[in-house]
């Protein structure tokens, strides 16, 4: 049985902040940023748009784009490290917005970055089992990347959900079942209290417990491989990697290198050059979208395969590889195959005209909007006004009320 992505679609905030604005702002060189990084803009999530609308928008797409029947959906899972309640889980809201049936099963997975890609592999357990009798699932990578105005980790925030049906005979990629690999490991790199609307994170050692991961998750994923050569390099079409920003890609892809060589790669070895071709033919040409959106968590990684799909027609072999980390620490890494003819979807999946479509804010409102977030959620804290921030979704949400999350209707 083949299972994998049978839909997937982006959605995202309709305001962004240019990351030239905010390095001058902040008084640095805006080369900083948009070459340091690789970033050129972050999505802007305003008072009114939470994981709850941006994941309930997202899957709304992916359905309507795909033309998947809400009733076919038997299992629901929203990847976030932004939930909005510590006991209900943002699936519960998003299950209601879309009128889903009522014998649905629907949960939320919180790993940091990794939540989404858990709930992935799930679901694909859950179909190669059996247990789902022909019913697909809907899973949700929905977050909004937030480090505070002024903070170390400003110039990596973002906003935005990436939604993905998985099923039986899927249109747009399979999964291999069989050649996967895990990595966990208890690190404080990264974390969120629960006193804090911003999270706290340690950059460098990060990073160092990133690359960690992502060698010891392929190592225990080639160990099942009947022949580990028929997953090296050469042969994969595109390498997808988590992306907090997008220079973190060509780090991880120089220790995929390094793992499959068994040895270092130092700036003058011939080798770099090898390293640095392949980066640019297998992650650099799909990283366009993380730069336009900034850090989405959990999506990050997904945003990546949207941009690598949306231009199926120009690549090579569909085999490919996908690394997912979340701090604290949890990883997974997979290989999947694109389906035949799913260049047909390219216009479904290009999300272009709706960041053409978005609005550049200037350094003012965004900290205004920062400030006002922080309370936003509050009970009983002042009214919000959708159309102060320009935002012309119809899903919302509205404030809390006697201690209950209010949100819009949902429309159709």
């Amino acid at each position: 049985m083949d299972v994998g992505i049978d839909a997937i679609a982006f959605f995202g905030p309709q305001r962004y902040l240019d990351m030239a604005d905010l390095a001058r702002a902040r008084g640095v060189d805006p080369a900083k940023y948009t070459r340091g990084l690789g970033q050129l803009r972050m999505a802007i999530a305003t008072p009114c748009e939470d994981s709850v609308t941006l994941a309930a928008n997202a899957a709304a797409l992916a359905l309507k784009r795909f033309d998947v029947d809400p009733q076919q959906i038997g299992t629901l899972v929203v990847g976030t490290e932004t939930g909005i309640d510590h006991s209900k889980p943002v699936a519960v809201y998003v299950h209601e917005a879309l009128k889903l049936r009522r014998c649905c099963r629907t949960f939320e997975t919180k790993h940091a970055c990794y939540g989404a890609f858990a709930g992935l592999t799930a679901a694909s357990d859950w179909i190669l089992s059996g247990r789902a009798r022909g019913y697909k699932a809907l899973i949700i990578a929905s977050d909004i990347a937030r480090y505070g105005v002024g903070e170390l980790g400003e110039p990596t925030q973002g906003a935005g959900a990436v939604a993905m049906v998985v099923s039986e005979n899927p249109r747009l990629i399979t999964f291999d079942p069989l050649v996967t690999g895990d990595y966990t490991r208890q690190v404080m790199d990264f974390w969120r209290p629960l006193y804090s609307k911003f999270a706290f994170a340690d950059g460098h050692y990060s990073i160092a417990c990133y690359l960690e991961a992502l060698a010891a998750c392929r190592a225990d994923a080639l160990a099942k491989a009947a022949d580990a050569e028929e997953y090296a390099i050469a042969k994969l079409s595109a390498c997808f990697y988590h992306v907090p920003f997008v220079k973190m890609a060509k780090k991880a892809h120089q220790r995929h290198w390094e793992a499959e060589l068994g040895a270092g790669v130092s700036p003058g070895d011939q080798r770099a050059q090898e390293v640095e071709a392949s980066h640019g033919q297998r992650v650099a040409p799909w990283l366009s979208l993380n730069a336009e959106v900034g850090n989405i968590y959990t999506g990050s990684l997904f945003l990546a395969l949207i941009d690598y799909l949306r231009h199926r027609n120009r690549t090579g072999p569909g085999l490919v590889s996908l690394f997912s980390y979340g701090s604290g620490c949890g990883a997974a890494w997979g290989f999947a195959r694109t389906v035949p003819g799913v260049e047909g979807h390219a216009a479904a999946l290009d999300p272009a005209a709706q960041l053409a479509a978005r609005e550049r804010i200037s350094i003012e409102e965004y900290e205004e909007i920062m400030a006002l977030v922080e309370v936003a959620d509050r009970n009983d804290a002042a009214a919000l006004d959708a159309g102060r921030w320009h935002v012309h979704e119809s899903f919302l949400y509205q404030g809390t009320r006697d201690h209950v999350r209010r949100y819009s209707e949902f429309p159709g």
